[in-house]
């Protein structure tokens, strides 16, 4: 029922600055917790940031080293990642996902119920 369509993504240099934004449809963001997660080819899908529907508490996985910010905007229905200084190890497909469960579980893509189809990021050198 929940769809999420993510946008933002495309061809960055090393060092620049990218905003993703996911929009969600079919339930208000407001009801849910969210995440991000990116996949490169190859590699598992790992996890990026969350944020909690109520208390908007934050997450950020250890490989973001400080330069990733999760955000949401429930009038608009719009969660947001906020990317500086990237790298070109941050190439990869990034989705965002819709949660109900608790903050301390938000790190698992298995506690999920709806994800995007992903905007793509090439960072070159």
């Amino acid at each position: 029922q929940v769809e999420l369509v993510e946008s933002g993504g495309g061809l960055v240099q090393a060092g620049d600055s990218l905003r993703l934004s996911c929009t969600a449809s079919g339930r208000p963001l407001s009801e849910l917790s969210m995440g991000w997660f990116r996949q490169a080819p190859g590699k598992e899908r790992e996890f990026l940031a969350s944020i909690t529907w109520d208390t908007y508490e934050r997450k950020y996985g250890g490989s973001v080293a400080g330069r990733f910010v999760i955000s949401r905007d429930n009038d608009r229905n719009t969660l947001r990642l906020r990317m500086i200084r990237v790298l070109p190890e941050d190439t990869a497909t990034y989705f965002c996902a819709a949660s109900v469960h608790p903050n301390d579980e938000l790190m698992e893509a298995k506690n999920y119920f709806a994800w995007g189809r992903g905007t793509q990021v090439t960072v070159s050198s």
